[in-house]
């Protein structure tokens, strides 16, 4: 990602500054030395207050209000719907840019849907003021069905996900460590933000049910992927599954192609050439991505790539990303990359 094109921005809001996404956003920044001339930390007035030191400066978070956003150029929404709903319509009014994580704008025809290893090219003509990323778990699951859609074509997309406790908060987070050392101390600790123990427990919902039996979670990955893709009637079945891990989103994908491929080789090449994508495939050396190398990477990790003998023309393979890095915060630092380095070739 070139830093250039960032640096060009004159004024950033990160809205929801103090959860874990809006965190490793400033993570980000530091780490790419990246340096805002008005840069504002808003979060909920709990958070009012507090400081964020962020290359030596001390920033201080500041209550969301309705006038948050005078003067802004680019705001970053990380924060439930209800309050996404509420105050990205006032960002717009004063003229921001946003690029929101929430699900509020994701299937609207008007707002771009954007991982931009994958389709950059819906930000090259846009010209308006809402762009959503994806989900946490759509945005390594696209990435790596990208370079096989366009070598082989996608016929039905089978996907069980794994995903960890970050994915639901920071409040879920400490609650998994909170139950993991209350257990391991011989104690029982009451589930609070999960309905059952997530503490050396897996939990095969995320999100409520619908009409048609699939979560809420589940409906984001089928519509969502689509959407991405360009193919909205992709046959796509989706299993969600939170698990006791706290960073890395885990996904086991059986697709099956419209044209054949010759070999795994021929896959794992395609793979490692496709950006922001690496393999690490040696079953036989106990080698394959977990969440120990997904956490804090840039990278979405493929491994256990292998033919599905059942079907014709079908693959295996499992998907790990850090949710809260490539899967939102990095994602949105791209969008926003990529759109203005567009609209400075223009």
């Amino acid at each position: 990602m070139k830093e250039s094109y960032l640096e060009s921005i004159r004024s950033l809001a990160i809205v929801g500054a103090t959860g874990l996404v809006g965190t490793e956003l400033l993570e980000l920044l530091n780490e790419r030395k990246i340096r805002i001339p008005d840069l504002r930390l808003l979060a909920s007035a709990e958070s009012a207050g507090e400081t964020v030191n962020l290359g030596g400066d001390e920033l201080r978070v500041t209550e969301l209000n309705a006038n948050s956003f005078r003067d802004v150029e680019v705001a970053f929404f990380s924060v439930p719907n209800e309050i996404t709903e509420k105050y990205v319509p006032q960002a717009v009014k004063a003229g921001a840019l946003v690029v929101d994580d929430s699900s509020t704008y994701r299937l609207e025809s008007n707002v771009p849907l954007v991982v931009p290893e994958v389709n950059p090219q819906v930000l090259r003509t846009f010209l308006g003021q809402i762009i959503s990323t994806p989900n946490c778990t759509v945005t390594p699951l696209v990435m790596a069905l990208k370079p096989l859609l366009d070598e082989f074509g996608l016929k039905r997309i089978v996907v069980s996900t794994y995903q960890s406790v970050s994915g639901a908060g920071r409040a879920a987070y400490e609650e998994l460590s909170i139950q993991t050392a209350a257990l391991l101390n011989g104690q029982h600790q009451e589930a609070a933000v999960f309905p059952h123990r997530i503490a050396f427990n897996c939990l095969p919902q995320i999100g409520s049910e619908l009409a048609n039996g699939n979560t809420t979670e589940e409906e984001k990955m089928v519509r969502e992927t689509r959407k991405i893709l360009e193919i909205p009637s992709l046959a796509i079945s989706a299993m969600c599954v939170r698990v006791p891990t706290f960073f890395g989103h885990g996904m086991s994908v059986n697709v099956e192609f419209t044209k054949d491929f010759a070999n795994e080789g021929e896959i794992r090449e395609l793979l490692n050439a496709a950006p922001g994508v690496k393999v690490l495939d040696k079953p036989s050396h106990q080698i394959y991505p977990t969440c120990v190398e997904a956490s804090g990477s840039d990278y979405t990790f493929v491994g256990r790539i292998k033919r599905d003998h059942s079907v014709k023309s079908g693959l295996n393979f499992w998907v790990i990303t850090d949710n809260i890095r490539k899967g939102a915060a990095l994602n949105a630092l791209q969008i926003i990359d990529t759109l203005f380095k567009y609209r400075r070739m223009s």
